[in-house]
């Protein structure tokens, strides 16, 4: 059984002396079997929650009442005639319980099928069950933005265990036995409207919209119990816990009146659950008052919500599925991943659409469900919030989205693309990439080197189809901006205030995907310009200046403040923006420092420069000449950027010389191929040895040694020289690209707690960014060292959701993160029959411009035409892919689907079956029985042995 936090410890579970009273209470009104039978403990939360705000003299009136009967002010007087012999304060008694939540009320309001309700009559008084009753009542009340709540939870804590247990204990070992429906326990899912709108056996029942006009006038929303308790106990998913929750009918009325919400209209109803479907909550109708009654409807985040973890730690779908399954229409399908991501139960994964070399399709392994089995807490998953988070199954998927760092949905936009859908293909990109334009410009294209089409014959120019789509935001009036998608009902942006530190990939992704959230970060940037290595580190023929500009104006757009010419550390310093309300700071101000090898003649006075200072102050200006031979010593992309820089500035015969042959080259080949074409020499299998200088103490030359190996036999970097091999190189400037290192400048003061390793690198968490210093969060190139942009995005996002959850009140950090693992697909056995047979599309050059002397960006982008047809080229090769037994029918996935390739179907009509919960004893007995019979009389069938069989391989694919 999964502990009770350890954030609270109820003071009231130590009571040497326990109220007797309190303790027949709990009695009374629990739903656990054992305590209601052999009666409740100090220890149980059904004493020490009642305890914590209930008093003797409100104990009493309850152990006078039945559970869930109603009793008029009159009959509670003859109920209780000592208490009643002052009304008034007799009824002051009534409503201070009704307002801590002890006591339910209503009018005896009658809702028909049309909406109208009997003449309002006298308010007549409920005792509750625990849950959904008192125990989350406890946790309701009206908040003020910003805050947890306005008194109870901050003066009661725990009373937020005390609605966490007994939202477990009343159903540990219970789950297994509760037939579809849900027979009277707790709440069910309801399926989004528009999912089923075509559905010709659907049910009013089924139907947001039927409930909402039922109870209209009567329709109130107030503050998420679990999202709020779950906050109080450090487990909180960072959402604004207010207006969430919609309340119907008399219980509208009873939260209006006692302070746990306020009335809204069906159209304000309607609207929150639109958000909630943006934003991928679960809506659940209440269940315990039979058919055709609920007193509530919520939109559910699985991260936090009490109602969802009965059927998804237990592992029982029953307990809580609406009467649909989502089902994947795989010829539709481009495995973009977003059903995936937003899935609540982890029902939906990513898989592969292509058939194995056999000619067989790839079986999935499914969830086993209680009815064909033994079950026990083997069958557990107590860490669903984990699992339900991952995003592909071991057979893996389609491997371009594998190999993106940003995981970004290429098989969706190449497809949107073919048909034409350029606004939403940006769209779709920029879910996981706002510099689109930038990377299809100089990403080192991973996507394409693992496409399965290069089995083929060659890869589907991924690159160029995303520059072609990306040219839609270098122009104000077609570039894409991203909607905000505030997880609040009430807030149009967070007032928490973030700094990032670095303007560069990683530090505006990260500002990016925050604004997206609603966050208005502030970005400190020590140059003149933003992007950094963008802007400063990659010359202008290949990626023209205008571009980072077009797409960094997206994030202004968004509400980004970019403060150009500000050193954190040296102009202002952390602590004094911690003075100014910052609560969190993201370090991503890369490797700004280069490396010199320690070999003789490094004391030149003149003629040596590390490649980042170089790039710089060519871009700053590129009119500037230089003189004499340049040598660049490195074999990377970064190394070929300066010996071309250094060709375009007339120097005199500008080459390269590397450690690695040309096969092993760090250089992508296409950047190598242009340099060759260029009239640049590559010397490969050479390492600097000495530098030789003038009389005057200037760089007159290089003397370079063979490099025999570069690695050793475990693959770690350790060149091996032949020194009897030289050559010597005549040279006025030595430009070395061999590496980057870190300047942190004053920027961590004295007292930051920050930690290093390998030199000055940071050490943090690696799923959440998260330094020593716990305000602190680190990115991209400063983090990982020296990577690509597109490494740096995908940094930047991640730590967006970090930072959102850190500054949120009892957030955690990393309950139900997605951990962005996915997996390959097997290329090695895989059959493809049928195919474009059409060649790759390359675009074309712009013969106008001198590739060798300008800086100009030469390059061309592909047409309309030819990225039809290259997108064309795609196999398609993965597939979203539903469990059906794991679906609960929440629709959640309709809405994230832009290829209308997933839809619920009405696979389980019994479970819309709603029964009072006096009655779900009656009905549990019932399935009980049936059920064990079945699994008796199989004496292990084959059946229940291949349910095992599938179990166990579920469990594997899910460790």
């Amino acid at each position: 059984m999964p502990e009770m936090s350890k954030a609270i410890i109820p003071p009231h579970m130590g009571d040497k002396e326990p109220s007797k009273k309190i303790i027949e209470l709990g009695r009374k009104i629990t739903d656990v079997m054992p305590h209601k039978m052999f009666g409740v403990k100090v220890e149980d939360p059904e004493y020490w929650g009642l305890a914590e705000i209930v008093t003797e003299e409100m104990a009493e009136v309850g152990l006078t009442m039945k559970v869930r009967h109603h009793y008029t002010f009159d009959e509670l007087c003859k109920m209780n005639p000592e208490k009643a012999k002052d009304k008034e304060a007799f009824q002051k008694l009534l409503d201070d319980m009704s307002y801590i939540g002890l006591l339910e009320y209503d009018y005896g309001n009658h809702y028909d099928h049309n909406g109208r309700t009997a003449p309002q009559s006298e308010r007549r008084y409920t005792l509750p069950i625990f849950v959904p009753g008192s125990a989350e009542l406890f946790n309701m009340e009206e908040s003020v933005p910003g805050e947890r709540s306005n008194n109870r939870l901050k003066q009661h804590p725990a009373v937020a265990s005390f609605f966490e247990r007994m939202t477990y204990l009343p159903l540990d070992g219970l789950t297994h036995l509760i037939p579809p429906g849900g027979a009277g326990v707790g709440m069910h899912v309801i399926p989004v409207e528009k999912a089923i709108e075509f559905e010709n056996e659907k049910l009013d029942l089924e139907q947001i919209s039927y409930w909402l006009k039922k109870y209209e006038g009567h329709i109130g929303v107030g503050q998420c119990s679990c999202r709020v308790s779950r906050a109080c106990l450090e487990e909180g998913c960072g959402d604004d816990e207010m207006n969430w929750c919609i309340g119907l009918g008399d219980f509208a009325d009873y939260c209006r009146e006692t302070g746990k919400g306020h009335d809204i209209t069906y159209e304000e109803a309607m609207r929150i659950v639109e958000r909630a479907e943006t934003l991928g909550y679960v809506h659940q109708i209440t269940n315990i008052d039979g058919e055709n009654k609920i007193f509530g409807l919520c939109n559910c985040n699985v991260n936090i919500c009490n109602a969802l973890r009965t059927s998804q730690l237990f592992n029982t779908p029953n307990m809580s599925r609406s009467a649909y399954t989502a089902h994947v229409e795989a010829e539709k399908c481009v495995a973009c991943g977003k059903c995936v991501e937003y899935c609540p139960a982890g029902a939906v994964k990513l898989g592969q659409k292509l058939c194995k070399k056999d000619g067989s399709q790839v079986e999935y392994p499914k969830v086993v469900l209680p009815d064909r089995v033994h079950w026990g807490k083997d069958k557990y998953d107590e860490d669903y919030r984990d699992n339900n988070r991952k995003n592909c199954y071991e057979t893996g998927t389609a491997p371009c989205k594998v190999a993106c760092p940003a995981h970004v949905s290429v098989q969706g936009y190449v497809n949107m693309a073919k048909e034409g859908r350029y606004e939403d293909a940006l769209a779709l990109i920029k879910k996981d990439n706002p510099f689109p334009a930038i990377c299809g410009r100089v990403c080192n294209k991973r996507c394409e080197a693992a496409c399965t089409r290069g089995t083929i014959d060659a890869p589907v120019a991924i690159d160029d189809i995303k520059k072609f789509i990306a040219e839609r935001d270098l122009h104000a009036e077609t570039r894409y901006i991203p909607p905000i998608d505030i997880p609040s009902n009430r807030l149009t942006q967070w007032d928490d205030k973030i700094a990032i530190i670095g303007a560069g990939p990683a530090g505006l992704s990260c500002a990016y995907y925050l604004a997206t959230k609603g966050y208005k970060p502030t970005v400190f940037e020590k140059n003149s310009r933003p992007g950094g290595m963008l802007t400063w580190g990659i010359p202008t023929w290949k990626l023209e200046k205008d571009v980072v500009e077009a797409e960094i104006d997206v994030i202004r757009q968004l509400g980004v403040e970019i403060k150009c010419n500000v050193e954190v550390g040296k102009d202002i310093t952390l602590d004094e923006l911690r003075a100014q309300g910052y609560k969190a700071f993201y370090v991503a101000i890369g490797c700004q420092g280069g490396k010199i090898p320690p070999i003789p003649g490094t004391d030149a006075k003149n003629g040596i420069d590390i490649a980042v200072t170089f790039l710089h102050k060519a871009l700053e200006d590129q009119s500037q000449k230089m003189d004499g031979n340049v040598v660049v010593v490195g074999g990377g992309n970064v190394a070929i950027d300066c010996v071309r820089t250094a060709a375009r500035f007339g120097a005199g015969n500008p080459q390269m010389f590397c450690l690695e042959s040309r096969d092993e080259m760090p250089a992508n080949n296409i950047e190598i191929t242009e340099t060759l074409e260029e009239d640049i020499a590559i010397n490969n299998g050479w390492g600097p040895k000495e530098i030789l200088k003038d009389a005057e103490g200037n760089v007159a030359g290089i003397v370079f040694k063979k490099c025999t190996s570069v690695k050793d036999a475990e693959g770690k970097f350790n060149p091996q020289y032949d020194e009897n091999e030289t050559m010597t190189v005549e040279c006025k400037n030595i430009i070395f690209a061999i590496g980057q290192g870190i300047e942190w400048g004053g920027l961590l003061g004295e007292n930051e707690k920050v930690e290093f390793w390998h030199g000055n690198y940071p050490v943090a968490d690696k799923l959440t960014y998260q330094t020593a210093q716990p305000d602190i969060f680190v990115g991209g190139d400063v983090y990982s060292g020296p990577k690509f942009a597109i490494d740096a995005i995908e940094a930047g996002k991640c730590a967006a959701d970090s930072l959102h959850r850190f500054v949120q009140p009892g957030c955690s950090m990393t309950i139900g993160k997605n951990r962005r693992d996915f997996i390959e697909l097997d290329k090695d056995n895989i059959l493809v029959e049928e195919y474009d047979t059409a060649g790759r599309n390359e675009p074309a050059i712009d013969t106008s411009i001198d590739m060798k002397h300008s800086f100009r960006d030469a390059h061309l982008t592909l047409t309309e035409e030819q990225v039809k047809a290259e997108a064309s080229r795609c196999l398609k090769c993965g597939a979203s892919v539903v469990d059906e037994n794991k679906c609960i029918g929440c629709g959640v996935c309709t809405t994230k689907c832009a290829f209308d390739a997933i839809k619920l179907h009405r696979t389980h009509p019994e479970c819309t079956h709603m029964v009072p919960s006096e009655d779900k004893f009656k009905h549990i007995g019932a399935y009980a029985i049936k059920r064990a019979a079945k699994i008796a009389f199989s004496k292990k069938s084959d059946a229940e042995k291949q349910a095992e069989r599938e179990h166990k391989a579920y469990k594997k694919a899910n460790k």
